[in-house]
């Protein structure tokens, strides 16, 4: 007879041999009651950590009156979320979009919300862009190796560089650039497009992509090109929203108004699965059957975001996730000076990366995986960029990260470049 394969032979995608029992604020915890303070925040959507109490009893409140509802309806969750979600986001934003159940669904419904207004079909991106899993935002996403396996269903975009001034595409010195990663869209636009552009949709800071911060200048360099060119600027926050970076947008922080905000991951809390197309007048009309999920405008989700929303808008939790971040950027630049693999240190509140090279600042790609997989024997739970193809280590803790804890990770993440580089 043959053998059953095990039950980890049974799961389709790879996992770990680590089996979690439990998580309760920033820290996860295995079968045999070790710690690890998770700086990935979980698939960096716990913005309020681990089963955090308040998240916790909205979700139980409201599962004792329904748990779901067709969205064609109205409920007190779901209007207290579009109240203020629309309230906390840029004036520009006047209209929420529940019916999504992920980023990828928000990302590829704003774009379709941009081409039902404009009448155009195309999508302009960035080079190491993420937008999304679904097959249309894997189109429209940067990196090849995402693309390679599949045939390419949804033609119609083009990725031009990001301003990753660490790496300028342009060779250039961010002190004298004049952002020519803005200056140059103007050429790609007429030579490389099919003038028919609907969109641009652009990470303020990327999240899968290397945590490339835009430089001064770069998101309202790109408000002027889209306004000149009738095109929709989209910000995917799916990563940056809800407090990440000190603001509740990081829109907010970098002075621009979009015509849409997506936002996912941090507005469930604690792993409440919701997400929000957040647009303004102009991207109005696009019928609902165009863009419509079972599981959006759910109500325990709505109920989890709602007191997510409340927490995190306090002007004292949002000082304190800039306080963290600086806390935790600081000692990464000490380290810098000491440990010559890091190259780069870069982000914004707490979202934050660390730039792994070689002597001749070459991306050291294999020193940041192994970096990540010895992570767990000194209590860190740590990702990579670009699912492993890339060099940036990404330090997104949850937002309830006390100062102790920033120090922590300082005192961890020393301990770990220190066993693997000596």
């Amino acid at each position: 007879m043959p053998i059953k394969p095990s039950v980890k032979d049974m799961i389709y995608y790879e996992v770990t041999d680590h089996r979690m029992v439990r998580g309760e604020g920033v820290h996860l915890y295995d079968g045999a009651g070790e710690a690890y303070l998770d700086c990935a925040s979980a698939t960096f959507n716990l913005s309020l950590g681990y089963s955090h109490p308040a998240v916790v009893g909205a979700i139980q409140k409201q599962a004792e009156l329904a748990i779901h509802l067709t969205s064609s309806f109205r409920s007190d969750p779901v209007d207290d979320l579009v109240g203020k979600l629309v309230a906390c986001s840029p004036e520009s934003l006047t209209r929420v979009h529940l019916k999504v159940a992920g980023g990828s669904e928000a990302n590829e419904g704003a774009i379709k919300m941009a081409q039902a207004a404009t009448g155009r079909s195309e999508v302009i991106t960035l080079f190491r862009s993420h937008l999304g899993q679904t097959m249309m935002m894997t189109s429209m996403s940067g990196n090849a190796f995402r693309k390679a396996p599949f045939p390419l269903l949804h033609p119609g975009s083009m990725q031009v560089p990001d301003p990753y001034c660490y790496r300028c595409f342009y060779g250039q010195d961010r002190a004298s650039c004049a952002l020519m990663c803005v200056d140059r869209l103007d050429d790609f636009l007429e030579y490389a497009s099919s003038g028919r552009v609907a969109a641009m949709v652009v990470e303020p800071i990327s999240g899968n992509g290397g945590n490339i911060v835009s430089p001064d200048g770069y998101l309202p360099g790109l408000r002027d090109f889209c306004d000149r060119h009738g095109i929709m600027l989209i910000l995917d926050e799916v990563q940056t929203g809800i407090g990440r970076t000190g603001r509740m947008f990081a829109a907010q922080h970098f002075g621009v108004e979009p015509d849409a905000i997506t936002v996912a991951k941090g507005l469930g809390g604690s792993g409440a699965q919701v997400a929000a197309i957040l647009s303004g007048e102009r991207l109005d009309g696009l019928p609902g059957h165009h863009h419509s999920f079972t599981y959006g405008a759910n109500l325990l989700a709505a109920a989890a975001a709602n007191v997510t929303l409340d927490i995190v808008g306090r002007p004292e939790f949002l000082a304190n996730v800039t306080a963290t971040g600086r806390r935790i950027m600081d000692r990464l630049t000490d380290l810098q000076r000491r440990f010559r693999c890091i190259g780069d240190v870069r982000g914004v509140g707490l979202m934050i990366g660390a730039e792994l090279v070689g002597p001749d600042r070459e991306p050291d790609v294999a020193l940041t995986n192994e970096l990540a997989a010895r992570s767990m024997e000194h209590g860190l739970i740590l990702r990579t960029s670009r699912y492993g193809f890339g060099n940036v280590i990404k330090i997104r803790p949850p937002l309830i990260l006390t100062m102790g804890q920033a120090d922590e990770i300082g005192d961890k993440f020393e301990s770990l470049l220190t066993a693997v580089t000596s």
